[in-house]
């Protein structure tokens, strides 16, 4: 019997499967879908949009037909040792191992660039991690009650308690034993006081230390906590709910770095506004409140809102320092802004200068090192001339951190060259620099990159974006924003484009909506 119920109580490995969408050849337009179950075979199709859609019909064929998930199972994505289940600790923090929850899901995982999906049986908690997933089914909550039913003997009569106390069936010595012959109980143990509790107030692998003051914020971290286990123990995701609780997480760590000066607990927050992001953003998806179109929601090169937020801190600080006036110049700034803005120093070499539309790159250089904002190694010359192999050392000494001042910018090491990688496909988009717009239309087009709702309207909420405010960031008059406008339109950046005396309304193309940072 004991085996029995072992084997019925046994957690089974999450099912996994992959739909795949490949070229058949290198120069050719037909393509390859295939599905990693075994009785699937592939096929050859003429295009990738047609591929794309019979790949997409055929794993909704699988999810009609297949089994629901089962109450059982455990992560599918742990059994492969995912990213998510395997977190690696970085110099300066300490392992946090994952912790699964929720109702088991299957959910669907699909890359950027749309060219495979994968079905995993997995935890609501791990789905949610997952940037691209999207529930497709979920498991009925498990009765608790039914095993301990069924193991029990059909002759066994039922216990009895006693009215007085628990009655144990034997003494110590083997004798029966009467019932005034029980012993007295212990003494119960006082109840611990309040200071006791909340020294021992847990969240996300730490523990919040009693004497952590204001005694608010240790009140807050430990309800979040509280909180968050609550959340594990759901039977149905709630997007919505782990959305408020990461934002809350993000608050409250970010004000606990602030009185402990821990740099890992900073760490943690922006982590947390990120989740915070991703969450909310899925519960929009999911919820049908934001438009997702007949294919999968826009994937973002920058994906959560701590990395907008930080893009937009950069062009703020450089429209707010800019060392030179006119477009080129202040188009210059940002980019060598972005190689350096963490450390104060990065590598540059000439190919990053000719590849931006600058009519004169080497007296723009010299010009910002004559004033004394940048430091190079060598001459601009050399600059110039430098190679991949060999890069240029570049300084900007007003965003080198020291002791007492640790520079304009909260982003780490790893976060940098994100925004530096964005800013360049911004910059360097394909029909921008087909089109030949100058320096004064790519500043717009990052202004406008930066200043869109979710679904890629102007302003917050689609109320357009002020004319003053685009026309100095781009460093031109007012009265040159219209043209500059038609220029991205004609480049297919913008459509539906409306430029009044209080406000420039429209919004980005499906195209480049990919570059976004909404405003949340």
């Amino acid at each position: 019997m004991g085996v029995e119920a072992h084997a019925t109580n046994e957690r089974v490995t999450g099912r996994t499967w992959t739909v795949r969408l490949d070229p058949v050849g290198r120069g050719r337009a037909d393509v390859r879908v295939s599905c990693s179950r075994p009785a699937c075979a592939a096929q050859v199709l003429p295009s990738a949009a047609v591929g794309r859609t019979a790949a997409v019909e055929h794993l909704k064929a699988h999810l009609r037909a297949g089994p629901a998930p089962r109450p059982s199972a455990y992560c599918a994505c742990r059994a492969e040792e995912c990213h998510t289940h395997i977190r690696p600790a970085g110099p300066r923090e300490r392992p946090a191992p994952w912790r699964c929850g929720g109702a088991v899901v299957l959910a669907v995982v699909t890359d950027r660039e749309g060219r495979w999906w994968q079905v995993m049986e997995c935890c609501s908690r791990c789905a949610a991690a997952h940037p691209t997933a999207r529930i497709a089914a979920t498991a009925p909550a498990p009765d608790r009650a039914a095993p301990a039913e069924a193991f029990r003997p059909a002759t066994a009569p039922a216990p009895m308690v006693s009215a007085v106390g628990p009655h144990f069936s034997h003494s110590a010595t083997g004798a029966a034993a009467a019932p005034h012959e029980v012993p007295e109980p212990r003494s119960a143990r006082p109840p611990r006081p309040t200071r006791q509790r909340a020294r021992r107030g847990r969240i996300a692998q730490r523990f919040v230390p009693h004497e952590l003051r204001p005694v608010t914020l240790r009140d807050e971290l430990t309800e979040l906590g509280e909180a968050f286990r609550a959340y594990q123990q759901r039977a149905e995701p709630d997007l919505a709910i782990l959305a408020d609780l990461h934002a809350r997480k993000a608050k409250a760590f970010s004000a606990w770095a602030e009185v402990t000066a821990d740099t890992g607990l900073r760490l943690d927050a922006e982590r947390a506004e990120q989740a915070a992001a991703t969450a909310r953003l899925q519960h929009l998806h999911r919820s049908g409140q934001a438009p997702e179109g007949d294919g999968p929601a826009v994937t973002r090169l920058l994906t959560a809102s701590a990395q907008w937020n930080h893009a937009r801190a950069v062009l703020t600080h450089v429209a707010d320092h800019a060392p030179l006036p006119g477009p080129e110049a202040r188009l210059l700034v940002v980019m060598l802004t972005l190689r350096t803005a963490q450390s104060g120093v990065g590598n540059l070499v000439g190919q990053d200068l000719k590849g931006l539309p600058l009519p004169d790159p080497e007296h723009l250089v010299g010009q910002l090192v004559e004033c004394g904002w940048l430091d190079i190694a060598g001459t601009v010359d050399e600059l110039i001339a430098s190679r991949p192999e060999n890069p240029t050392r570049i300084g900007v000494p007003s965003l080198t951190p020291d002791e007492s001042d640790p520079g304009p910018f909260t982003f780490g090491r790893k976060m940098r060259p994100k925004l530096s990688g964005w800013a360049q496909r911004v910059v360097g988009e394909k029909k921008l620099r087909k089109a030949k717009t100058t320096a004064d239309a790519r500043l717009l087009a990052l202004a406008l990159a930066t200043g869109v709702s979710l679904d890629g309207q102007l302003g917050p909420e689609g109320e357009g974006l002020g004319p003053e405010a685009l026309s100095s960031w781009c460093a031109i008059d007012p009265g040159d924003l219209p043209e500059l406008v038609d220029r991205l339109t004609a480049a297919d950046w913008l459509t539906e484009v409306a430029v009044t005396d209080t406000a420039v309304t429209g919004r980005l193309t499906e195209r480049v909506l990919p570059l976004s940072c909404p405003l949340t």
